[in-house]
């Protein structure tokens, strides 16, 4: 029993990671006003990108290999590839003013497509490529407090870095959008930009800034799904593209609190889990119901979507100027 719930749970916090990282860095996205649809593509950009620098420095290494280098250069490709695509969301949906929707979409549509043309490149005529060294450093545990205490340590402490990272993450942006005059602004931004211009705050400075951000921070859940969650292999499949639709699906959960995401991630994962291991604790499940359990985390958000939408209550709603472009002249 304690196996089972063991393993439940251990795929649950590897599962909602990858979420965690695309839902805190979509919340930032949207605290500013914009809506991101590209979540999926950047995510699937940036987990290449990561891939790809620690596949190529292991390989390039040698015996020489560093596991402290490895983990920069892949954190920090994968960062930069997210932000860059980031970046032409910004131009085009601030700059350009083109509908936040159709440009989220069409990148993610891009992004999927470029990391699994660019993946085919490299892996040639193989059907996966492995950068196991990679794979090892990103995944170490805590080895003390894994082998050492009991039950939590299997529980709790038996993960890669970038877990606890992403558990950061979410308090420090936060601490950053509650907390601070700068989250503050941004806040003021998402919900009222006349408003917020017409007070000497840089809307278009504070954008870009947010979006690049958060998409960089969206890029280290593709990251974290290839080289820990995923054992190092790089294949050309949807799983990143369909755990960023959850990410996206868990902003709205989480009513727009970063906080929330730690908790909501992991509910996420559980729920998505839960078809491969009630069977194993006694619950049958027909195979025509099986679709419909993987759906949960999809139903658990509409639940809550209209249980917000009655409650009306102003700070759980969405930023009021999300989706809407911004036109001083029309102050």
């Amino acid at each position: 029993m304690f196996s089972t719930i063991a393993a439940w749970f251990s795929r649950t916090v590897m599962f909602g990671t990858v979420m965690m990282y695309g839902c805190v860095g979509e919340t930032i996205t949207e605290r500013s006003g914009n809506l991101n649809l590209g979540i999926p593509g950047i995510m699937c950009i940036g987990g290449f990108a990561g891939f790809a620098g620690g596949y190529f420095y292991e390989r390039a290494a040698g015996d020489s290999y560093n596991g402290l280098i490895c983990v920069l250069l892949a954190v920090v490709s994968s960062f930069i590839a997210a932000m860059l695509v980031g970046l032409i969301y910004c131009f085009f949906t601030i700059t350009l003013r083109a509908n936040q929707n159709v440009t989220g979409l069409t990148i993610t549509i891009f992004g999927v497509g470029l990391s699994k043309f660019l993946g085919t490149l490299v892996m040639g005529e193989q059907t996966t490529i492995v950068a196991s060294r990679a794979h090892d450093t990103f995944s170490t545990r805590i080895p003390w407090l894994y082998e050492n205490v009991p039950y939590l340590g299997e529980l709790v402490f038996s993960y890669g870095f970038l877990v606890y990272l992403a558990i950061f993450v979410c308090v420090g942006a936060s601490l950053f959008l509650f907390r601070t005059k700068t989250g503050l602004n941004l806040r003021a931004i998402g919900e009222n930009p006349a408003t917020a211009d017409a007070a000497g705050i840089n809307i278009t400075r504070y954008k870009y800034l947010s979006i690049c951000i958060g998409t960089g921070i969206s890029g280290l859940g593709g990251l974290y799904y290839v080289l820990d969650y995923n054992r190092g292999m790089w294949v050309t499949e949807n799983g990143i593209e369909a755990l960023g639709w959850l990410a996206v699906a868990l902003v709205i959960f989480t009513t727009w609190r970063p906080m929330n995401a730690i908790w909501g991630a992991i509910l996420f994962g559980f729920l998505s889990w839960a078809y491969q291991f009630l069977p194993n604790l006694g619950v049958t499940i027909p195979n025509y119901a099986i679709n419909l359990v993987q759906a949960l985390p999809y139903v658990v958000t509409i639940f809550v979507l209209v249980i917000v939408s009655l409650r009306k209550k102003r700070e759980n709603q969405a930023p009021q100027s999300l989706g809407l472009p911004y036109f001083r002249e029309e102050r």
